[in-house]
């Protein structure tokens, strides 16, 4: 065994092992659909100068959802209610008294200067609190308020002692402000060398300020840190308060209950079942290709599920079914770095299979290297982006995007190569090569290198096929338009009491046989059940009602509101510049790897794609909520992985043959690129064909959406992204790339030892 597999075998077993601990060991957060959580009741309560109207509602409602993620709860809910009211769903909350005494203070962060005199009668804008310790200390007008914080974080100093601080960092005036203030407290001496930060009224800290600073300077920088007698919950809880800024107006926790999971029991095991029999075709199909390598990488995809589910569980993230169903996806597309390894091992076999199968293998590994990480890069970029720019649902994408990427090169890239190497080098496999499924090119790629179809002669009609679509996609869109659901658009919240206990999954049959089978359903309190929907009016009420009485008696309406979506507006503005950011970050990345043309071939064809998908839904009058985002998200990583396999192709053909015409050399490679491209989607679609026939309504949407772009996707990277890098290509002046090959040693004849005097 050479050292670099030696390498391999030990970072396996460790990554292995440190999965194995963080699967067994840590209990999986699991989100309102699956288990159900905490629901607060909030109503906002007029201000002096502000009155407690829908718009001020809205804005209250913004700042919490700023809070609920600084504080940690992801996959949270946050719906308005009527025109005061502010509905709260905390996903797997331990402490739900702490969130809502979290949610419901006011914020009103100001620092002021301590004075002299602690037991001076206070002048006007003057005030005497209690500072942290309990002693009185008399405070002048407020300098800086909670206006001038840009940022604040929690930060643990274990070498100077400090302990637990918040960090912050001013914005705007507040910079000035602070070194305002702090410049005349340097000046002062004893406890008067005092600033006080006061929260809702109580001195949370008043820190002295260092030695250090000259009198008449102050702190520059634009940043501080408050310091004091904190715990780790107490500073998080503080940061996280800062960060959130200011409620608008006040609010009252009016209600606070506990709501169960928003999917029945029925839907669970059946989307599990889905999850199950597309994992199981999927390493069937890849055993039936690859044969024994197929059947090793099938257990590297099995190491990647486990790689994965402990990444999640070890970062805290929350379970959800979208998300899982996304999580169960990319165990499908994960099986894309194996094909691309196992395509380029099978090509360097049939051209020197007296080198055997093992140095096959590593040189395929080696070559396919380049496809796999630029794909991978260019989904991790704009996985990272949509973690720090965007939030709520979009912002849990990019983090199950991102562990996917890197859970799929540890599975390709080090667990599958060390089985797969370790397995085929062995003698038997040698003597019989058609064991290993590697010992041809597979009749689909013989075919094609047969006939050699010409596809880019004819690009001006793929081209038109491909606008042809996008204009009956886009025709769609605003002829019939798109189908919001409640999420984006806000719809109506009914809770009704039974007089008999009737159970969720019963509830949730009777509801959808009165004509609501995409309602949200679930128990609220001890006894109540909520129906939340869209386009509800006073008739669909009581219809609803009458289905509820057949199963539980007498029931009556308890509460009836009208209810704001729960992705609203700032959302909607930050997933699209997340979006925006990324694809222009992805464009940069593909211009400096490869060429402007190539990138802007790829960008292209994923907006050809994302058109398609959603012209599709709005033909079909299919609802655009959360689950379609998350496919939409998909569909787009997808799409640029593709049209980046192919690209890396183009251009190593081009370094090859640096003379021929570049539609030829296109047209070659996106046709040895086909056994790739039509082994990975397939590998996906049985996956996706399970959750269509077995995953419940939603994920029946989210399989089909995801169905129709990995087809449209599969058709774009040949027949839309390469027509327009041909195109493209005529007005860039850079010369070819020059060949980047690994050097074959020459053949000499089998007489010849090889010695030389």
């Amino acid at each position: 065994m050479t050292r670099a597999n030696l390498v391999r075998v030990v970072l396996a077993f460790a990554v292995l092992a440190g999965s194995l601990y963080f699967a067994l060991s840590q209990p999986a957060r699991l989100g309102l659909d699956l288990r159900g959580g905490t629901q607060i009741v909030l109503e906002t309560k007029d201000a002096p100068n502000v009155k407690a109207d829908r718009e001020a509602t809205d804005r209250a409602k913004e700042v919490l959802e700023r809070r609920v993620n600084a504080l940690g709860v992801a996959e949270s809910s946050m719906t308005r209610s009527g025109e005061r009211r502010i509905i709260v769903e905390l996903p797997d909350v331990q402490d739900p008294t702490q969130a809502a005494s979290a949610l419901g203070r006011t914020a009103q962060l100001t620092a002021h200067p301590v004075r002299p005199d602690p037991t001076a009668k206070p002048a006007r804008g003057e005030q005497a609190l209690p500072d942290e310790q309990g002693q009185p200390v008399l405070l002048g007008p407020p300098v800086l308020t909670g206006d001038g914080v840009e940022s604040a974080s929690a930060q643990f100093d274990a070498q100077g002692g400090t302990g637990w601080s918040v960090s912050i960092k001013f914005r705007g005036d507040g910079g000035r402000a602070w070194e305002k203030v702090t410049a005349e407290a340097a000046c002062k001496s004893g406890h008067d060398r005092r600033v006080a930060f006061v929260l809702d009224g109580k001195v949370i800290s008043s820190p002295s300020v260092t030695e250090q600073v000259a009198c008449g300077v102050g702190i520059t920088g634009g940043a501080t840190q408050i310091t004091g007698s904190f715990g780790p919950e107490e500073v998080k809880e503080l940061s996280a308060l800062i960060q959130g800024g200011s409620l608008p107006v006040p609010v009252q926790i009016i209600e606070q209950r506990v709501v169960g999971p928003t999917l029945g029991a029925e839907a669970i095991e059946a989307s599990a079942w889905a999850a199950v029999i597309g994992v199981i075709l999927t390493g069937l199909f890849i055993v039936f290709v690859y044969r024994l390598a197929g059947f090793l990488a099938a257990i590297a995809l099995a190491c990647y599920a486990l790689i994965s589910y402990a990444a999640l569980v070890a970062i805290g993230a929350t379970l959800t079914l979208p998300g899982l169903a996304g999580f169960v996806l990319a165990i499908g597309m994960a099986i894309d770095a194996n094909v691309l390894a196992f395509e380029r091992a099978r090509e360097e076999y049939a051209h020197a299979p007296k080198r055997g199968l093992g140095s096959a293998l590593t040189t395929g590994f080696t070559k396919a290297w380049s496809a796999i990480a630029d794909s991978n890069i260019t989904t991790l970029l704009a996985g990272g982006l949509l973690f720090f720019l965007a939030s709520g649902p979009v912002k849990g994408f990019g983090v199950t995007l991102a562990i996917g990427v890197l859970g799929s090169l540890v599975s390709a890239m080090l667990l599958s190569r060390v089985l797969t190497e370790a397995v085929l080098s062995r003698r038997l496999v040698e003597r019989h090569p058609a064991l290993s499924g590697l010992n041809g090119v597979g009749r689909v790629r013989r075919w094609l290198d047969r006939r050699r179809p010409d596809l880019m002669r004819r690009r001006a009609l793929w081209l038109s096929i491909s606008g042809v679509a996008v204009v009956l996609a886009v025709t769609g869109i605003f002829a019939r338009g798109l189908n919001f659901g409640v999420e984006f658009t806000g719809g109506r919240l009914v809770e009704y009491s039974t007089s008999r206990p009737v159970d969720i999954d019963t509830a949730r049959e009777a509801v959808a046989k009165a004509g609501f089978p995409r309602a949200v359903v679930q128990e609220s309190g001890r006894d109540d059940i909520s129906v939340r929907t869209e386009k509800l009016d006073n008739a669909e009420v009581t219809r609803i009602q009458n289905a509820l009485a057949e199963r539980g008696g007498p029931t009556t309406k308890e509460r009836d509101e009208l209810i704001g979506p729960s992705l609203g507006d700032e959302l909607r503005t930050k997933a699209l510049i997340a979006l925006a950011v990324a694809l222009l970050v992805q464009l940069a990345y593909l211009a400096v790897r490869f060429r402007w043309s190539f990138g802007a071939g790829a960008v292209v064809a994923m907006f050809h794609d994302v058109a398609l998908v959603t012209g599709v839904f709005a033909w079909l009058g299919k609802p655009i909520d959360g689950v379609f985002l998350a496919a939409l998200l998909t569909v787009i990583g997808y799409s640029v992985n593709d049209s980046v396999v192919v690209f890396d192709r183009v251009r190593e053909l081009w370094g090859e043959r640096r003379d021929a015409p570049f539609a030829e050399v296109a047209n070659l490679g996106a046709l040895q690129t086909v056994p790739r491209t039509v082994n990975t989607g397939m590998g996906a679609v049985f996956i996706l064909a399970a959750l269509a026939i077995l995953g419940g309504d939603s994920l029946t949407d989210f399989a089909i959406a995801l169905l129709i772009g990995i087809g449209v996707g599969t058709y774009s990277s040949v027949f839309t992204a390469t027509p327009l890098a041909v195109f493209f290509e005529r007005f860039t002046k850079a010369p070819a790339p020059h060949a980047k090959k690994l050097q074959r040693p020459a053949r000499r004849d089998p007489h010849d030892s090889g010695a030389v005097i």
